[in-house]
């Protein structure tokens, strides 16, 4: 089970995420608040293994501030969370990660758009992005999804990610609010929600 903790604005969240055996992290370059400037997300990333892969959070960004954000931060992964068509995504020649809320999700959507990974999330509230809320997982029984694409987003945490990956068989969970404590992320919930994804046996 691949697991990404987003939302990373430290090098304390960051390096236990990494020991708690995480295969992503995000950085947020959108308005968020959890937002990371570029300088700061590339002084992370280097104390980082390059098993951990560092994913970029972008929301209707232009391609030379990603492609410029990228190569300082060492980017391995560009996560589109806004309105970008396939066009965009393959001008960018990086691995793609692209989120959808719920709702705006269908087949024709999903077959056509060029992408390593698709984020199912639910929808954002002020900020593009998730609201922190779990969706009814059985929505997603509905599309004819790759599984071995998806990665469930949507109000995880260490009491309902193990649940959540049995209903759904995705191939990766992602979380941010989900592994914080008063809005910063919480380095024994970081180990604790790994370590249960990771422990599912599908």
């Amino acid at each position: 089970m691949l697991v990404k903790i987003c939302g990373i604005t430290t090098l304390e969240a960051a390096k236990a995420a990494e020991e708690a055996g995480v295969d992503f992290i995000g950085f947020v370059f959108a308005p968020s608040k959890r937002r990371i400037s570029p300088d700061a997300a590339a002084d992370i990333a280097k104390h980082l293994s390059p098993a951990v892969k560092k994913v970029g959070v972008f929301v209707n960004e232009t391609k030379e501030n990603i492609e410029q954000i990228a190569k300082m931060v060492g980017l391995d992964y560009i996560q589109l969370h806004g309105d970008e068509d396939a066009r965009f995504a393959l001008e960018l020649g990086m691995p793609v990660i692209k989120a959808f809320p719920i709702e705006a999700v269908c087949d024709e959507t999903l077959r056509a758009y060029p992408c390593e990974f698709y984020v199912i999330d639910s929808p954002g509230t002020t900020y593009r992005g998730g609201s922190g809320n779990v969706f009814d997982w059985s929505r997603l029984e509905r599309l004819n999804i790759d599984r071995r694409k998806l990665i469930l987003a949507g109000g995880l945490n260490e009491q309902n990610v193990a649940k959540a990956i049995s209903a759904v068989r995705p191939v990766g969970v992602d979380v941010s609010s989900g592994v914080e404590t008063n809005g910063k992320k919480d380095v024994g919930k970081i180990k604790r929600f790994v370590q249960a994804a990771k422990n599912v046996d599908v």
